[in-house]
């Protein structure tokens, strides 16, 4: 039996782990910014992935997943990108063996996610981890 999204959802906030985020913007008036701030104030371990930063929220950039992967266990991608920059993230987070994949609210790719899931990946598109967080945890 499938595990719903629901049920996917409920596990991936159920405690800290180490997220990395492709697309954390350095600019704290962004989305990306401010949910990895309340995730990393929740406990989490932010790793961020962006080729075009040294440090966000205090913690060292990587320019890639599989630079990050190399230097960090990655429970969890957390992605800001648009949707049709998913499918190689989620190429990307497979060849890393990462086991879950979250694409932020508004960020859908059916085909990538079921790879993903086809693949053993859990998977979550179009939610807010910041609001499922919080919801959780009400």
């Amino acid at each position: 039996m499938p595990v719903s999204e629901r049920q996917t959802i409920a596990d991936l906030v159920s405690r800290p782990r180490t997220v990395a985020v492709v697309g954390l913007s350095p600019k704290p008036h962004r989305e990306s910014f401010k949910v990895s701030q309340y995730m990393q104030r929740q406990g989490w371990r932010i790793v961020p992935i962006n080729p075009n930063a040294s440090e966000i929220l205090g913690e060292k950039v990587y320019s890639s997943l599989t630079e990050a992967a190399a230097a960090e266990k990655i429970d969890l991608v957390n992605v800001f990108r648009n949707s049709e920059d998913v499918p190689p993230v989620v190429d990307e987070a497979l060849a890393i063996g990462a086991p879950a994949i979250w694409l932020q609210l508004g960020i859908r790719h059916d085909a990538a996610l079921a790879k993903a899931q086809g693949a053993g990946m859990q998977c979550v598109q179009d939610k807010c981890l910041l609001v499922e967080h919080a919801r959780a945890h009400a």
